[in-house]
């Protein structure tokens, strides 16, 4: 499933402009799931605003901080400078309300700036309409595959390197579309790669975390050994790393597909080289394939097809969520009667 991309790349493109001007803007709310994203737009307003971690006029609040603590900080002139900035960070007020900040924001010192960073925050509190009110906002949202290949080229191409859409893909399939992950991968990559001007498949494989593939591959494990509860529990490890439940799906009638296709294979007498050479795995992953597929009758991964298509139409026709429809694929195929 696509990530929510919405208006971000705008909203992107509208704070850029205020740390290129220098016109800013009185009240900055940076919030969303994509922690890399929050942090980046965080720095780089910093930064633009000359901002150390010891400068005279910058004060840096977060959990358990009190608002009227805040409030009198703002309410004090900056030093030697126009601006006061201060640093709300996972402070939880945008959850909780804080009605003392969100009065204080409809009639704010001139000569404070605020930057608000927070993870999660609900719209209908007042804090959140008088910071969208007084200054600027932006959901950092997990970014969809497309989006996320064009992050990946500009970091490359930053470095000096290309990459091919085929090894993009490579490198989502393994690490996921945690961005954080993704950061530290590239630099494992470029350094591999410091004397060549393209990364390949090959290098991906040779240094990069399997984060995404291994918990896939344990929870296929799982599933074809009828532990429903172990299969959940990585699934909801998964989601905690942000994986769009979608592609979790798509990764799932992957494996039954390849599943189906192996053991039509194997029970022709294929050898298991022969079997790579074809699917383009590595032998000891069709050895993985195989021992799942004895598990399963024809009918059964037949079946697990179906179940993984079904959920995929009710979640595109808003019949189902996808985060249930993952859950509802674990409990269909972890129902069979084992095959063996």
């Amino acid at each position: 499933m696509a990530g929510k991309t919405s208006d971000f790349p705008v909203k992107q493109r509208q704070l850029n402009e205020d740390v290129q001007t220098g016109d800013y803007k009185p009240c900055y709310l940076i919030y969303g799931e994509e922690a890399y994203l929050r942090l980046q737009n965080r720095d780089k307003l910093l930064k633009g605003l000359g901002i150390t971690g010891n400068s005279m006029n910058f004060n840096r609040y977060g959990k358990d901080s009190q608002p009227a603590q805040i409030i009198d900080m703002a309410e004090t002139m900056p030093f030697l400078a126009d601006k006061r900035v201060i640093l709300i960070e996972d402070s939880g007020f945008f959850k909780s309300g804080c009605p003392e900040l969100a009065g204080y924001l409809k009639n704010p010192s001139e000569t404070t700036l605020f930057l608000f960073v927070e993870s999660e925050v609900d719209k209908r509190k007042d804090i959140y309409k008088a910071a969208s009110k007084l200054g600027f906002e932006m959901e950092c949202t997990v970014q969809d595959e497309e989006m996320l290949k064009r992050w990946l080229r500009s970091k490359f191409q930053a470095e000096g390197k290309s990459i091919s859409p085929g090894a993009q893909s490579v490198l989502l399939d393994r690490v996921g579309t945690d961005m954080s992950n993704l950061s530290t991968e590239i630099e494992k990559l470029v350094c591999y790669c410091i004397d060549r001007g393209e990364i390949k498949e090959g290098d991906i494989e040779a240094v990069c975390a399997n984060y995404l593939t291994s918990s896939i591959f344990a929870m296929t494990d799982a599933i074809s050994g009828q532990e429903k509860k172990k299969a959940m529990e990585v699934y909801y490890d998964l989601i905690a790393l942000k994986e769009p439940p979608a592609r979790i799906l798509s990764l799932i009638t992957r494996q039954f597909n390849l599943m189906i296709r192996i053991k039509e294979m194997t029970d022709n007498k294929r050898d298991r080289r022969s079997i790579a050479q074809s699917l383009k795995l590595a032998d000891f992953v069709v050895g993985k394939y195989q021992n799942w597929a004895r598990s399963y009758t024809y009918e059964q991964l037949r079946q697990a097809l179906e179940i993984c298509a079904s959920c995929d139409e009710a979640v595109k026709s808003g019949r189902l969520s996808d985060v249930i429809s993952v859950e509802m694929v674990i409990i269909g195929c972890t129902s069979f009667r084992r095959a063996v």
